[in-house]
């Protein structure tokens, strides 16, 4: 039930009325403000938002001869002015999940009024029109706000993307104003948990309203000064890499809080809403304004939480996995050039003391068609995120390891099962975060807008049509294609002859382990389904299209997952201090870092070896090894002593698995989104060394 700006605010928050006027005589100057009384004019502190305000709150315009123009006004706003006590009623969904439609009822005297929209606004603002149309006609030519049609849309259409922004914040002015004109009344001393307690409650009285927060009006620094007295500014650094060439030390309420950027301003910033997110709960992440409410409604997150981290967590996922880039390239310092960088965080529980940085890696190539391998002793994809997926298996490998001993098994994440034939499963709370700096290469980065542009939520790109499409890499290069505009199946002589070989997206290999986990095929015969719980970005974070790549392009046409498998829909963020553009050409090298491992691991992303020419640990040749291992010694594990088939028939052994794997290439055609494409299947066609 949507109850619409009906509890009564505190009273720090009332705005008083305009006082009622008696009939009036025109005054010496023309003006008919005196009351009959004699009295002097008395003047509201406060405008109704329904007199002389448009809509938008701006003044109405005058015709030359002094007549002013007719303004729309919202018929929410209008509905409450002339009926108190309102009720919204959510009464049906219907339509596809990516563009639903909404109907919502009021009852107004008794009589019950209906409106549809594409998100519970549009569909509440119908209602109130349809209820005020029944008993009011409105005069002097005033109208109420148009309201956009409600056909759905598909998700290649701007129309839902831009749903939300401009047209949908009309109602939300009026409180935004209030909170505004509350922060200007504070007295000049320290934020007291008592109003910290208020501002939060109107903060969720807005997002009742708007069906989601919205940002603040006001700018990080500007309303950090306000509600906070003590607020310092500290530059203690200015020898960072481009994208963080400065650091800011905010401190409010005696605690610091940090901010990086390529300026002192972007710095400042940084740090601001760093406080703010820690202190009052307030965030400037676009995940507050960009992902349509019609999507936040058709997301069934099992938690029943907001579709975004916290944004206290995300800075301390980034930080985590930055200031661990920094130590471990100690000595390394001339590889330390990097474009996209990628980390994967352990935590186990709310608290990020106790977190750990799993993997940490960068890269942005794949490997070249002549080096591809028989024998499963290359690196293929040396994209950062890609990199730190597999970092993530080798580090499940050791755990699973230490079940080889009684001494070790306690201080393993896995738990064994209770009986033979059943999977090892993570311990309780166990969870692991993705960082990239930027936005995944594919669907979630092509149509992602620049970072100044970002909060505008509106996507113009000409290729719009494209939207969802599975996309791959190219071999030595940058960029993605879509999949329909390949040469369909790879065979290992055309590559050899100088085919390029072509490797899918990471927001498709994203979107794959959110559906069959990260831990792969072999682990999966070992362990449960392994899901990122969520995925911070260091930039480029446009909701609507990455929330798309990552699982919502197939949510309504992938079914039939054979238990324990299941659509995963990983919580999104933005960290504070996002990074800018870097412009350097991307290096030639992929780094990778596992957590028990004393160094990194330097890989040339073209051999998809190490720089010394060596295979590196986290090849298919080192894992098939290390799960043939596993396979012979581990408890409670159908025991094989001896792996009599190739690299290629044991993943294809893996029933579930495959079942999985199938349904979800099958639910991308159904989409209409093209094939999954594979590497010729001879890459897989290895043993075990004798």
């Amino acid at each position: 039930m949507l109850q619409v700006n009906r509890n009564p605010a505190p009273e720090i928050f009332k705005v008083p009325r305009t006082p009622e006027k008696s009939p009036v005589n025109p005054g010496p100057h023309g003006h008919g403000n005196s009351f009959s009384s004699g009295s002097p004019p008395v003047k509201s502190p406060v405008k109704r938002s329904g007199e002389n305000l448009s809509a938008s709150g701006s003044p109405r315009k005058k015709r030359k001869n002094g007549e002013q123009l007719p303004q729309p006004k919202n018929p929410v706003a209008l509905l409450n002015e002339l009926r108190q006590g309102l009720t919204y009623t959510l009464e049906a969904q219907t339509g596809p999940v990516h563009a639903p439609l909404f109907t919502i009822s009021v009852e107004v005297d008794g009589q019950t009024y209906t409106g549809q929209g594409r998100s519970k606004k549009m569909a509440r603002l119908a209602a109130a029109e349809a209820a005020l149309r029944s008993f009011i006609q409105l005069k002097d030519g005033a109208i109420l706000s148009p309201l956009k049609p409600t056909n759905n849309v598909d998700f290649t259409s701007d129309e839902h993307i831009e749903n939300g922004t401009a047209s949908d914040t009309d109602f939300d002015t009026e409180i935004l104003t209030l909170i505004q004109r509350s922060l200007e009344s504070i007295s000049q001393s320290n934020c007291k948990p008592e109003w910290l307690m208020r501002y939060e409650k109107m903060m969720r009285r807005m997002s009742a309203v708007g069906s989601q927060k919205a940002i603040p009006e006001k700018g990080p620094v500007m309303l950090l000064y306000e509600l906070f007295n003590d607020v310092k500014f500290e530059c203690v650094s200015s020898d960072g890499h481009q994208h963080s060439r400065f650091k800011m030390i905010a401190t409010a309420n005696n605690t610091n809080f940090e901010g990086t950027g390529p300026s002192k301003k972007l710095a400042k910033n940084a740090a601001a809403k760093a406080a703010l997110a820690a202190l009052c709960n307030i965030s400037y992440s676009p995940m507050q304004a960009q992902l349509p409410k019609s999507t936040i409604a058709s997301i069934n997150y099992s938690d029943k939480e907001c579709p975004e981290l916290a944004q206290t967590i995300a800075d301390g996922i980034g930080k985590l996995v930055l200031q661990k880039f920094t130590e471990i390239m100690v000595g390394h310092e001339v590889y330390s050039r990097r474009k996209v960088l990628a980390g994967i965080v352990m935590t186990c529980g709310p608290d990020l003391a106790q977190a750990k940085v799993i993997s940490v890696s960068t890269g942005t190539k794949c490997v070249n068609g002549e080096y591809i391998s028989v024998s499963g002793s290359a690196v293929n994809d040396c994209h950062a995120e890609i990199v730190s997926r597999r970092c993530l298996v080798d580090y499940l490998y050791g755990q699973l390891m230490m079940h080889l001993t009684d001494e070790t098994a306690s201080d393993s994440i896995f738990v064994r099962p209770l009986k033979s034939g059943e999977l090892y499963q993570l311990r309780e709370n166990v969870q692991f975060h993705l960082y990239i700096n930027t936005a995944p290469c594919g669907d979630a980065r092509i149509f992602s807008p620049h970072e100044e542009d970002a909060t505008l939520g509106i996507d113009k790109h000409p290729n719009r049509k494209a939207r969802g499409q599975l996309r791959t890499k190219i071999e030595s290069g940058e960029g993605t294609i879509p999949v329909k505009n390949s040469d369909g199946i790879q065979t290992w002589d055309g590559v050899l002859q100088g085919q390029r070989l072509l490797t899918m997206s990471c927001s498709d290999k994203i979107a794959k382990w959110n559906v069959l986990g990260v831990q792969g095929a072999l682990l999966a015969s070992i362990i449960q389904p392994i899901y990122l719980t969520s995925i911070v970005l260091g930039s480029l974070l446009h909701p609507a299209h990455m929330y798309r790549a990552v699982c919502g392009r197939i949510e309504n046409s992938i079914q039939n997952l054979p238990p324990p498998y299941q659509l995963n829909r990983p919580k999104l963020a933005l960290v504070t201090s996002s990074e800018m553009r870097n412009p350097i050409k991307a290096p030639n090298f992929s780094i990778n870092w596992t957590f028990g491992n004393a160094e990194v691991e330097i890989i040339n992303s073209i051999t998809g070896k190490t720089i010394h020419n060596k295979i590196s640990r986290i090849t298919k040749q080192s894992f098939f090894a290390r799960y043939a291992k596993l396979i012979s010694q581990l408890p409670l594990i159908e025991k094989r002593h001896a792996i009599d088939c190739d690299y290629g028939e044991m993943k294809a052994s893996v029933k579930e698995y495959q079942v999985a794997k199938q349904e979800l290439f099958t639910a991308f055609k159904r989409e209409d989104l093209g094939h999954w494409l594979k590497k010729p299947i001879e890459q897989n066609q290895f043993s075990l060394p004798q």
